[in-house]
């Protein structure tokens, strides 16, 4: 693994978009470029924690505080919709598919504070902002993708210890929950899929990104000296955000690290 930027307090949510790697600094509350040479720009600003992606169009789309925000890249953030009344809370990660659907998870507790587990939900917010729950009883939802034919969406259930499938319908609704691969002692959190279907996902506890293909074979697996947060390709690099992890209220020391993968980007989170 290759030290891409340092220039980061505790980095989540990468994205790839017009040949530049994107990342949530959640430590500063910045959305940040980051270029080929580690250096990095300010984009927009958030509050604390928050996760973003892209509509078709190029606008983000940001996930805070029970809302959606979209705007250009670099200029103002307006309101796209509101998650408050599908009756959860904790709002995570989010994708974009290729028809403009966003899907968001929601932790359905307070993580930060201690609070005891709750299952989360999934939401599907259609382009037109109507907001819709398609999926509950998942455990710690993290990281969310979508497979490159718009057919299948991959959800990383943390608590759960796998990777969770869906088939999209045309109307952007979810059937068919499977276990899409068990994961043993992995802990998935961030996730993206390459061009074979694979899906590499990052563990923080296991301070690790590991490729596995559907039914859970192991592909490939890189290490790395703190928790692995969340992960992305961009062209045929693995970007991993990585952050010393000690609990809540005790994490930092964001890094942005890259190898050469086996397989480029597909799917969504994608460019």
């Amino acid at each position: 693994m290759e030290l891409l930027t340092d220039d980061i307090v505790m980095g989540e949510s990468p994205r790839w978009h017009d040949g530049r790697l994107w990342v949530s600094d959640w430590g500063r509350g910045l959305l940040l470029v980051v270029s080929a040479d580690g250096k990095t720009e300010v984009a927009a600003t958030g509050k604390g924690a928050f996760c973003f992606d892209f509509l078709p169009d190029g606008r983000l789309l940001v996930v805070t505080e029970g809302r959606l925000l979209a705007g250009e890249p670099f200029g103002p953030l307006e309101p796209y919709a509101d998650l408050s009344g599908l009756g959860v809370s904790y709002w995570n990660d989010i994708v974009v598919d290729g028809r403009g659907n966003a899907y968001v998870g929601a932790l359905g507790f307070d993580f930060g504070s201690g609070a005891s587990f709750a299952p989360g939900a999934v939401a599907l917010v259609r382009p037109s902002g109507e907001a819709v729950r398609v999926a509950d009883g998942v455990a710690f939802p993290n990281g969310i993708a979508v497979s490159a034919d718009n057919g299948t969406l991959i959800l990383a259930e943390s608590y759960g210890k796998c990777l969770t499938g869906w088939d999209i319908a045309a109307d952007g609704t979810l059937s068919g929950q499977r276990v899409w691969a068990a994961l043993g002692d992995g802990v998935p959190d961030g996730i993206c899929v390459d061009a074979t279907g694979a899906v590499w996902y990052a563990d923080v506890p296991n301070k690790c990104c590991v490729r596995v293909a559907e039914g859970g074979a192991v592909l490939d697996t890189v290490t790395l000296d703190r928790g692995a947060f969340a992960c992305m390709l961009g062209g045929s690099t693995l970007y991993v955000v990585a952050n010393q992890w000690g609990g809540v209220g005790n994490t930092g020391d964001g890094r942005v690290f890259m190898t050469p993968a086996p397989a480029p980007l597909a799917g969504w989170p994608g460019s």
